[in-house]
């Protein structure tokens, strides 16, 4: 077995000129798989299979190893069987359909009601900035709209006395979206303002920069830095931050998945269902002061 490792690591010093690092990540990829089958009494190459490629990476990931790493060996093994291959050493290759497990998906981060309460309760209309970031940031809140679906929003697109939105999300696929009340008031505002911004009346954007052009993603997420500082909070927020906290304040309340993943405009409910893990702890809370066996003395 060794012989062929060694022959492997050579050609792809000479042939494919890699570097010695990645030479180097080759060989203890490939040597963690082989000793892997010399512990279930597999003496040669030729031997290993399907079942030993998947084992493999299932005993990589009961070890802790992360799903990239498990990947990275998956990744090796494969390129070593296509070279025994070639070479007439062995006819196919075990790791062709062994996949690693999926990662861990980090929860998305999301702030509670009263941080995003604080972040918009501002009273200044004297600032006419200001008066269009907060039209922008209850916007966002209020229908859980993506960055890019909010800077595309034209004037045709919302229907403040209806308290209805049209946007167009991922794919080019347009929703149609409730708008709340004190998200409509704070458009109200910045429409009255937004003709002082306007360079030209062919602009159809609902809103725009200092320049008059149709704002821009890098200008919204440093408005919203700025608000934050003015609020003094000290939590990170991001404009996405505001949409996931959307969702997972929706489901707090009504525990409508589906009703959820219409209004975030989501294909694949699965997506959806992330958000349904942010909310342990409250659930959590609930079981604990309600169920009769779950109350803690004192």
């Amino acid at each position: 077995m060794d012989e062929y490792l060694d022959q492997f690591i050579q050609m792809l010093r000479s042939e494919k000129y890699y570097s010695p690092h990645t030479c180097t990540n080759y060989r203890r990829d490939l040597n963690q798989f082989r000793n892997y089958l010399a512990r279930q009494g597999i003496e040669s190459w030729k031997q290993a299979g399907y079942s030993e490629v998947s084992g493999f990476a299932a005993q990589r990931h009961r070890q802790g190893r992360k799903s990239r790493t498990i990947q990275r060996e998956l990744s090796s093994i494969r390129s070593f069987y296509q070279y025994l291959i070639r070479n007439s050493l062995v006819a196919k290759n075990p790791a062709l359909e062994v996949s690693a497990p999926k990662s861990d998906r980090p929860l998305p981060k999301t702030c509670d009601a009263e941080t995003i309460d604080r972040l918009l309760s501002v009273h200044d209309d004297s600032d006419r900035l200001q008066v269009r970031d907060v039209a922008i940031f209850e916007l966002i809140y209020s229908s859980g709209l993506r960055l890019a679906e909010l800077i595309n929003i034209d004037l045709d697109d919302i229907d403040l006395p209806q308290q209805q939105l049209v946007v167009t999300g991922k794919g080019n696929k347009t929703r149609q979206l409730p708008i709340g009340s004190r998200a409509v008031s704070a458009v109200k505002k910045w429409l009255e303002l937004r003709q002082d911004f306007t360079r030209d009346k062919q602009q159809s954007a609902l809103f725009l920069s200092k320049q008059g052009n149709r704002i821009s993603p890098r200008n919204v997420q440093s408005r919203l830095n700025r608000l934050i500082q003015r609020q003094a909070l000290d939590q990170h927020l991001s404009p996405h931050t505001l949409r996931h906290s959307f969702a997972t304040h929706m489901l707090e309340s009504s525990s409508d998945l589906r009703a959820v993943q219409e209004l975030l405009g989501h294909v694949n409910i699965a997506t959806t269902q992330v958000y349904t893990h942010l909310d342990f702890q409250h659930l959590a809370r609930v079981y604990d002061s309600a169920h009769p066996r779950a109350k803690r003395k004192g």
